[in-house]
């Protein structure tokens, strides 16, 4: 993963983020989640970027900005330059990566799932690719018998051998034990942390996992926070959002943070189907997850049932399907420096007509070029397309101009570029 920085993740960081030297200093003066999301939504509808705030001439925008933040607050947050840097700094030496959901390598999942609810920034240490491979988000209770424990691991080592993803949180008790069954046996794992981050990508043990692919560690909050319980709570629908489904081994009942969690999948959210441990002894807490919908889950033995089980097209009874529980649809990616709100096409919206067979060289060629440009997320001008194809200018600009005209491509001023077709509301 890139240590660069965008800009926009830049100015999101400068308005939302303590950054190195303000943890200490009230957080008052920082965005809050609301107040950045009403931002954003402001400057989407104005067709301008966060990083449009860091410009020289960004005073008149800022000027406007003042009907919803009050200019001089904004002013104070973004110049903190020095302190971002320092921050950059103190992060890039500690092998830690910051996204923002306007940065192309911000997950998927995410961004499809949860939605306005996606957290602006996530800060993280490893394989970004590993966030958006699904596989089986597994949680419990901190405090838990050695039984248990090794029921955790064994789920976890079975599903490193089914090559599926193991996603947990990383606390004590059932979410270590599932993530170590599945390190040891070699398999890929994603922990989302509440707190600590940093002290986490430091650990002497998860450094070789990190660096060699095996393990993705990520935090939507500031790498160095202590534990909060909000933040604890607020963490679990990344758990399941990162999954194609979920496992709780062990819950309280009416409280903690593996019970919220799955209520609120069962009860509202609904991203993915969710089992409960089937075997062993009942727990109360189990139980009354089952009458909310919650699935036994199959004891699968052999990889082959464990994926069977993952892939399942499965809900709880009483609960309609919900179309997130579907699988990923396969669409468009947002050009970078955008984030598509809801990127699942809906029944009535107009598809592109599908484009006819090639019937000469020529057309043979350009269909060829238009599945190239078709997957183009990033603008690009003429001249950078030229390059990337190897052709003169001319015959970029001339395929270019033809895709727009079928609606494969977008057309956006101010430089000239071009990007994959027009997609839906866009928020930073």
């Amino acid at each position: 993963m890139s240590m660069s920085i965008s800009l926009n993740t830049q100015a999101i960081l400068l308005l939302t983020a303590p950054l190195i030297a303000g943890r200490g200093e009230s957080s008052s003066d920082f965005l809050t989640l609301g107040e950045y999301q009403r931002l954003a939504r402001f400057l989407r509808d104005r067709q301008r970027q966060p990083s449009d705030l860091l410009t020289p001439d960004a005073v008149e925008l800022l000027g406007e900005c003042r009907t919803l933040i009050d200019s001089d607050r904004l002013k104070r947050l973004l110049a903190r330059g020095f302190l971002l840097s320092q921050a950059v700094e103190h992060w890039h030496t500690r092998a830690i990566w910051v996204v923002s959901r306007a940065d192309g390598a911000y997950p998927r999942r995410l961004k499809v799932r949860l939605k306005d609810d996606s957290p602006p920034l996530l800060y993280g240490c490893g394989e970004v690719a590993i966030l958006d491979t699904g596989g089986l988000a597994v949680v419990g209770s901190r405090h838990v018998d050695d039984v248990l424990v090794q029921y955790a691991e064994r789920i976890g080592q079975l599903a490193a051998k089914a090559g599926s993803t193991l996603v947990s949180g990383g606390a004590r008790g059932i979410d270590q034990a599932a993530m170590r069954g599945a390190l040891e046996a070699t398999g890929k794992v994603t922990g989302v942390a509440a707190d600590s981050l940093e002290r986490a990508a430091l650990n002497r043990e998860h450094r070789d996992l990190l660096m060699g692919g095996q393990l993705v560690l990520i935090s939507p909050y500031d790498p160095a926070a202590g534990f909060n319980v909000g933040h604890a709570m607020q963490r679990n629908k990344l758990i399941y959002a990162l999954a194609d489904a979920a496992l709780v081994v062990s819950s309280n009942y009416e409280k903690g943070g593996t019970w919220a969690g799955a209520v609120e999948q069962l009860d509202r959210l609904h991203l993915v189907p969710v089992y409960v441990r089937s075997n062993g002894e009942t727990e109360k807490g189990l139980e009354a997850l089952r009458r909310r919908g919650a699935l036994p889950w199959p004891n699968p033995v052999t990889p082959e049932e464990f994926v069977e089980a993952l892939t399942a097209q499965v809900h709880p009874q009483g609960n309609p399907p919900d179309r997130d529980q579907l699988p990923l649809p396969t669409v468009k990616e947002p050009a970078q420096g955008y984030e598509t709100e809801n990127e699942i096409p809906q029944t009535d919206t107009p598809q592109p007509l599908l484009a006819p067979a090639p019937t000469t060289p020529a057309e043979e060629l350009f269909s060829k070029v238009r599945s190239l440009l078709q997957q183009m997320n990033t603008p690009k001008t003429e001249a950078e397309v030229a390059v990337e194809l190897e052709v003169s200018k001319g015959q970029a600009k001339a395929w270019l101009h033809r895709l727009v005209k079928e609606g494969v491509l977008q057309k956006l001023s101010k430089p000239t570029r071009y990007r994959s077709g027009p997609g839906s509301r866009q928020l930073f």
